[in-house]
């Protein structure tokens, strides 16, 4: 056995090797630019929440908000075979230093001499994150660099981190920008021109309509005059009707002669807008400048059932209208990163785009810095997502990068919710704790909330995986045993077996008698009921009209869940077209926030007490995307970054499907109808699973019987597989 002195000699050594290694292992790295880990992240999350406007006023987010490190010290070591060329650049003010000694204002070129050198570039930017971009024929920024903001402990940009103590492996603070003209303080998201779809004039201007919901910026073609011209922004003809109540407007200053085009300054969310100039201010045409991140959809979803196929595309559409620099919960009203929202939006996102950028960019701006003085977001649930994002994350990409980056970051914050346990050891609301859930009329948040408890107890399970991969032993073994006796004691409180459900909270250390389905259906798919027990839930909670309906997107996404787990695919599948489908019937062109079959006309738009509050384009409403990839064509990784993985298809009552499901290599590709199955994977391992009614088939492979009507089968990489069967259904 290696002694753990040898095996952190052996990988400090390694690192040293890279860092001293000749020229041509250098050559094949890309530079691109490099900051602070974490930093770019914060500091773009800040710009682009604080854009949140309600009617013409600057509207800021209700916690904390950090900031990058105002000065970056960056350094390499290099053994030149020759003397090399290398072109610098910077995000702020700098100087450099060759082997210790400055060289004389701030070079963008110079020529480092054959030989072992080392290259330091101080930064300092109040304003944007330092950031440094080097390049020559072997030097390149990268992964490589070391950076500090003087705290004395070095980490390099790729994840390690070096002091006196030793070596302990972090996070990579770089992304994309590969072009030293690509400053990131300079991104943007891409636009492209859009049409209007129709516009009708009223007497006071004209009502413009784009088609759908969407979202940048109104250009107005030929305006000319003096005056101030009004635009009124609605996701419903109703709002932008309403110039009293509506949640956004713009109004833009006219004084010019000559005809000119103007585009607005601040890009919103809209279907229709109302325009109204001024006498004197007139105006040829409008068309949009549609803003949107460039992500590419792989995912795809195609069935016998026609509005399926309908609630498959829109709901893509609100998730691609909702991922922006990062995920959003909706784009005309909060456009925040909130953690609640956001963890939806990873899991969807691992069946849509499998874009790990976005997710890491998401998590790095959630958690900010320490010292930690709240939850995220200030809510308690929101924390947990946070925590339970970060263990998804690692189990479908199987890149541990994240985790090195954000490890102590999980650390301090688990610590704090540590230190606010109670004398019972568990967690209720303290002074500055927000206690969501869910948005649900009469639905308490007192006392000891089962709910909580269970988050909380998923959340140290990720932390003992978190550990187990940082190699800290001592660490892995607290947080399972916290998880351990945090389970143990969640079901001895809550647990009524007169109720065959978990109560909803405990209040003054009596369990109350409210049955709700929040803590039930979460405790179905993260796997801490019997069989037994899932029975019991299912009938006495997920099945039982008595217990309060759920009438928001984001909690339906883990109430189908739940019951896509326990094979009850034909029930969701009517589900989802009641409750999707009835907001398509209502015309809506993305998912909404809420959705309340019993409301009429303009009630479905308000929220929050405000007539048009609700947003008709919400992150979370696009959950059929993530229960169609996962629990009708049946893909999920088995192990992390689908090394191995899994196949189920259920056709839950169609007559057909077929689609593909994004992983680190390549697409998964499947199709099935009630007498065939063909399937394709592009990465690891997979087993196809099914039921059959007689003995299946399949040319080249070997399929094995599993009893009572169930099969397996091993998919290798890049074979597509043809197996006839006659499907067997509950």
């Amino acid at each position: 056995m290696i002694k753990p002195y040898l095996k952190q000699a052996l990988a400090t050594a390694a690192v040293l090797l890279a860092l001293l290694s000749p020229a041509p292992a250098f050559a094949q790295r890309q530079a691109t630019w490099i900051w602070y880990p974490g930093d770019y992240e914060i500091w773009l999350g800040n710009q682009m929440q604080n854009r949140r406007t309600e009617r013409g006023s600057f509207f800021p987010v209700f916690w904390r908000m950090d900031s990058h490190y105002a000065l970056i010290d960056f350094h390499q070591d290099f053994d030149l075979k020759q003397a090399e060329e290398v072109e610098l650049r910077a995000e702020g003010q700098y100087n450099v230093k060759l082997d210790g000694k400055p060289l004389t204002g701030a070079p963008q070129r110079l020529t480092v001499p054959a030989g072992k050198h080392r290259l330091n570039i101080k930064v300092y930017n109040q304003a944007q994150v330092p950031a440094v971009f080097v390049r020559g024929k072997t030097i390149a920024s990268d992964g490589a660099w070391l950076v500090t903001f003087e705290d004395k402990e070095w980490i390099d940009a790729s994840g390690k981190t070096s002091d006196q103590s030793g070596t302990t492996w972090l996070t990579a603070g770089s992304w994309n920008f590969n072009d030293p003209q690509a400053l990131p303080s300079a991104f943007k998201l891409k636009t492209e021109p859009q049409r209007a779809a129709s516009v009708s004039c009223t007497p006071t201007g004209q009502v413009v309509d784009f088609g759908r919901e969407t979202f940048g910026y109104v250009r107005l073609h030929g305006l000319r005059g003096k005056g101030q011209v009004a635009l009124y922004f609605g996701e419903s003809r109703e709002e932008a009707m309403a110039t009293e109540t509506c949640e956004t407007l713009d109004r833009l200053d006219v004084d010019q002669t000559q005809k000119a085009d103007r585009l607005t300054t601040l890009s919103k969310a809209f279907r229709y807008v109302n325009i109204r100039p001024e006498a004197g201010v007139s105006f040829d045409s409008v068309s949009m400048l549609y803003e949107f991140s460039p992500v590419v959809q792989r995912g795809k979803f195609r069935s016998s059932d026609d509005q399926l196929n309908q609630i498959w595309d829109v709901a893509a559409y609100t998730m691609h209208l909702n991922t922006r620099e990062f995920f959003i919960d909706g784009i005309k009203r909060d456009r925040w990163i909130w953690s609640g929202d956001a963890y939806q939006s990873y899991l969807m996102n691992y069946y849509l785009y499998f874009d790990t950028p976005t997710v890491n960019r998401t998590l790095f701006a959630q958690r900010g810095k320490d010292p930690v003085t709240s939850h995220i977001n200030t809510i308690m649930d929101y924390t947990f997502y946070w925590f339970m994002g970060i263990y998804d994350a690692y189990q479908y990409t199987g890149d541990k990068k994240v985790i090195q980056q954000l490890y102590p970051r999980m650390q301090s914050l688990m610590a704090y919710c540590l230190a606010r346990r109670n004398a019972n050891g568990l967690l209720e609301g303290l002074a500055g704790d927000w206690i969501f859930i869910d948005w649900a009329d009469g639905l308490s948040k007192k006392g000891e909330v089962s709910f909580e408890q269970l988050l909380f107890c998923r959340s140290l399970e990720t932390m003992a995986l978190c550990a187990n991969l940082m190699e800290d032993q001592a660490g892995a073994a607290q947080y399972q045993q916290l998880a351990t006796e945090l389970k143990a004691k969640i079901f001895a409180t809550y647990w009524d077996a007169s109720k065959q459900a978990l109560v909803h909270s405990r209040v003054n250390g009596q369990p109350t008698a409210n049955v709700t389905r929040y803590a039930n259906m979460f405790s179905i798919f993260f796997g801490y009921l019997s069989p037994e027990q899932q029975q019991q839930v299912k009938q006495s909670v997920l099945l039982n009209p008595e217990v309060a309906k759920i009438t928001t997107p984001y909690m339906r996404f883990y109430e189908l869940e739940a019951l896509c787990a326990l094979g009850e695919q034909p029930y969701v599948l009517k589900e989802m077209k009641s409750y999707w489908g009835g907001m398509l019937q209502l015309g809506a062109t993305s998912f909404w926030e809420e959705y309340d079959p019993s409301k009429q006309g303009a009630e479905h738009y308000a929220m929050y007490g405000r007539p048009f509050g609700k947003s008709l384009c919400h992150a979370w409403g696009a959950s059929p995307i993530y229960l169609l990839g996962k629990y009708y064509l049946g893909v999920k990784p088995l192990t992390p970054g689908y090394a191995t993985y899994v196949v189920e298809p259920n056709l839950g009552g169609l007559q057909w499907m077929e689609g593909a499901v994004p992983t680190p290599q390549g697409d998964i590709a499947v199709a099935a109808s009630p007498k065939q199955l063909k399937v394709k994977g592009a990465v690891g391992t997979g087993t196809l699973r099914f039921r059959s009614r007689s003995k299946p088939s399949c040319k080249g492979a070997k399929i094995r019987a599993k009893g009572n009507g169930q099969y397996e089968m091993q998919l290798e990489k890049g074979r597509e597989y043809v197996v006839t069967y006659q499907a067997l259904t509950k």
